[in-house]
Formats: structure tokens, C-alpha cells, sequence
């Protein structure tokens, strides 16, 4: 399968914001992951101190999307032992607004999924296959789109700059940044609903998603990228400030090139991506769901990480220590960092055991 973004393609776009030299690529570093997660450590501490010096976003806004069931043994690894096989799951999207030192204003979408082609997803779409339309009406709650929520805030997509997933898991993005040639599934042509966006994206997931791993497989949909322009994707090597307050980094492991945003708002700096799906799972020894504290002892592990696609185990646990540095813990409880899951642990009746013990369920910030 060729994608547009083929290996031996060039992708000559423009850049974006202002590279961050203290997060460093620590994969040449000698010693082993034990040795990487030690820096790791140190660079986080770095990068923090620079980032605090950015300023802070104009805002910062939530939306929710939809609530969804997610296999237990995926997103709590090995830690949990609730009796439910699923759990639920709520993604939501984050509307970010800043200006630039000319004033000239931005507005960042990070993890605007159309929930509506997401569902075609090859694992989701099987799970669907296997569930009665009246279940799926129970556990499946919609909460609001993407262009629905942007009309609420009084935001012209022709407005929206950027788009960003912290990885293109499920993501089917044909509507948002149209196509080059007619799509039998949608009935036509879709022109662009955000015009002017760009999605930014690591180029090691581009890389990857021109070739996919039998792992791999049941999580994308790379038929939906054949007939989208390359010229609509951003992509960046690492990590990047691309505002005030407003930065992505590099967070591997998860997918090769996953990358999670990091906000420096009125309560301090936050950290989001689906690398953990609570922020309990940062702190595991306050958690009271069942097993999750006593396995987090009993193995030594001060993480418990989302393991739908293991790709590289080691890299997503250091990944996730570096985002639990660099988030300040959380003025409501501070047991817990503020760490934002893109999909984040919600209780529901259907699934006893995997009610969270601290939810944050949105970032304010204006």
C-alpha cells in the first residue's frame, strides 16, 4: 500500500514554532533503557524550567465527544483485577487559542477525532459486529462533534491553524482535510471542513503507517489516507514549543511516534496524551481500584501504562515518566499529577472495578 507520504518521498513543508534542544533523542545513549529513563529524568527537569518561561496560552478549552467501552486488560495492563472485561473510556478534545509576538492569533485542535468514521476502526469495527445494536446503545454515549462544539465557541473552522492527535490511532481525518478523488464511503469529493489547517505529526508515524505491523494493523485505517494530500500534514522530528505556554513532545512507545502536548496554564503546567488512560495510573499507590496499588508494588513499577499495541514497552514506561515530571500535581488533589488522558477513565455501572479514584475531566484555563 503507498501512502502519500511514501519513505522515499520528500516532504518539503514549513516548520513549526522553535525546536526543543533539551529533550534530546535518548535512544544512543549507551547502558540501556535503564540508562535512557535516567536521562530522560534529567531532561524532563531541564525542559521544564524553560517551559515555565514560554507565558501561558490565551485559553484553553474542553470538549467532550463520546464515551466508549475499551478492554480492561489494555488500558490497566496487568495491574487490574476487576471482574469486568471492559471499562469505559471518554475522549475529548482540547481547543487551545494563543497569539504570536506579531499578534497574530492560532488555534490548536488536539484530538479532533470524528467519532463517526473512527468507528471503522478494524478492532472497533468487530467489536461492533459482536454487540447488539441495543448494548451498544447502553455503553456508547455520544457527547457532541467537533464542528458542533467549534459553532458553541464561536469558532469559524476556516480559523483552526493546527490539528494534532497524539497518535493517528482510529483516526480517520478525510472530512477534515478532504481529498484528492471521489470517496465511494462518503459520497463524493469532501472539501475540507478545516481549510487552512495543518496536522502535525511525528514523521517516524508516517513512517510507520506506510508499512504497518501485523501488531499494528487493528488500530489504524490506513485506507483512509491514500487520497489525502501530503501537503496537509506538518511533520516534525521531536519536540517543539509552538506558542506560549503551548508545546508537543516526543513520547515514543505507545505508537514509534507518539507525541503528547504539555499546556502551562493558571494552575501550572499540564501534560495530555492516551500513553496512561487515569491519572492515577501516574501514581498507582494512591489507586483504589482493585489490584492496581498492590501490583504497582509488588512489581516495582511507579506506572501502569495503556497497552492496546505493545510496540515498545520500555520506551512508552520512560515516555510516561517523562510526562509525569513535567506535570505539576493537581490543586484539587495532590496525590495526583495533572495529567490529562486524550481518553480518560470514567465510571460506569456496566463496568464494577474500574471506577476511578480521581478524574479530572477537564483543563480550564483563560
Amino acid at each position: 500500500m503507498r501512502m502519500p507520504w511514501h519513505q522515499g518521498d520528500v516532504l518539503d513543508l514549513a516548520s513549526v514554532g522553535v525546536r526543543v534542544d533539551s529533550l534530546t533523542d535518548v535512544s544512543a545513549i549507551p547502558g540501556g533503557p535503564g540508562a535512557r529513563l535516567t536521562a530522560i529524568r534529567t531532561q524532563a527537569v531541564a525542559f521544564r524550567q524553560e517551559f515555565l518561561g514560554t507565558g501561558t496560552p490565551d485559553s484553553v478549552t474542553t470538549c467532550d465527544l463520546v464515551t466508549l467501552p475499551y478492554p480492561t486488560r489494555f488500558g490497566l495492563f496487568r495491574a487490574s483485577r476487576a471482574i469486568a472485561p471492559f471499562l469505559a473510556i471518554t475522549n475529548r478534545m482540547l481547543v487551545i487559542r494563543w497569539a504570536e509576538s506579531d499578534g497574530t492569533p492560532r488555534v490548536l485542535l488536539f484530538e479532533p477525532s470524528d467519532v463517526e468514521l473512527g468507528r471503522y476502526t478494524p478492532y472497533f469495527d468487530k467489536l461492533v459486529e459482536r454487540t447488539p445494536d441495543v448494548v451498544s446503545k447502553r455503553v456508547v454515549t455520544e457527547h457532541g462533534t467537533v464542528v458542533g462544539h467549534l459553532s458553541r465557541l464561536g469558532i469559524d473552522p476556516a480559523e483552526v491553524d493546527y490539528l494534532m492527535f497524539d497518535h493517528l490511532h482510529t483516526q480517520d481525518l478525510r472530512r477534515w482535510i478532504g481529498t484528492t478523488t471521489h470517496q465511494a464511503d462518503l459520497g463524493g469529493q469532501p472539501k475540507p471542513v478545516f481549510p487552512r489547517a495543518k496536522v502535525i505529526v511525528q514523521r517516524d508515524e508516517l513512517a510507520a503507517m506506510a508499512d504497518l505491523h501485523p501488531m499494528q494493523r487493528p488500530w489504524y485505517q490506513p485506507g483512509a489516507y491514500r487520497d489525502v494530500s501530503p501537503e496537509s500534514f506538518l511533520p516534525i522530528d521531536g519536540s517543539v514549543v509552538f506558542g506560549p505556554g503551548v508545546a508537543v513532545v516526543k513520547t515514543p512507545g505507545h505508537v514509534f511516534g507518539n507525541q503528547s502536548l504539555v499546556l502551562n496554564t493558571s494552575t501550572g503546567v499540564w501534560v495530555s496524551s492516551e500513553n496512561v488512560i487515569a491519572a492515577e495510573c501516574l501514581t498507582p499507590e494512591f489507586s483504589r481500584m482493585p489490584g492496581i496499588a498492590r501490583w504497582a508494588r509488588e512489581w516495582g513499577q511507579e506506572i501502569v501504562l495503556n497497552a492496546n499495541t505493545i510496540e515498545t514497552t520500555v520506551d512508552q514506561y520512560n515516555s510516561i515518566i517523562l510526562e509525569k515530571t513535567l506535570a505539576d500535581r493537581s490543586q484539587r488533589d495532590s496525590r495526583f499529577a495533572q495529567f490529562f488522558p486524550s481518553s480518560e477513565l470514567t465510571a460506569a455501572w456496566t463496568n464494577p472495578g474500574t471506577s476511578p479514584t480521581f478524574a479530572h475531566g477537564a483543563i480550564t484555563h483563560r
